[in-house]
């Protein structure tokens, strides 16, 4: 188990070794089976934190992040796949990918 306490949130995640795993906050729920919550997002995390929950999602699937900032935060180690669209999230991930995008932009976070 892997433990990230940033901004008064936990986050925690099982590492397997042939599987994608999700990252799991004590407010939000588990990023891969739990609809997260605009308003408890945008009242929470700040943007850094925000960036990397989202970008988290995609990383753990194999997405080969292209901007410096994603690759400096997230690296690409185990990345498979540069098309986003390709890239197999279920349908909870993509509405929480997008959901924290939203946020972001409300919040007025850079790129």
């Amino acid at each position: 188990m892997r433990f990230l306490a940033t901004f008064g949130v936990i986050a925690c995640a099982a590492t397997f070794s042939s599987a994608a795993y999700a990252d799991c906050y004590d407010v939000f729920g588990c990023s891969e089976r739990d609809r997260f919550n605009f308003e408890q997002l945008a009242n929470g995390p700040n943007c850094d934190f925000l960036y990397t929950m989202r970008n988290r999602i995609y990383q753990q699937h194999g997405y080969c992040f292209k901007t410096a900032r994603a690759i400096a935060t997230l690296g690409n180690q185990d990345c498979r796949t540069r098309d986003i669209n390709q890239v197999p999230l279920n349908a909870i991930e993509r509405g929480n990918a997008a959901l924290i995008l939203r946020v972001e932009q409300t919040k007025g976070c850079q790129e």
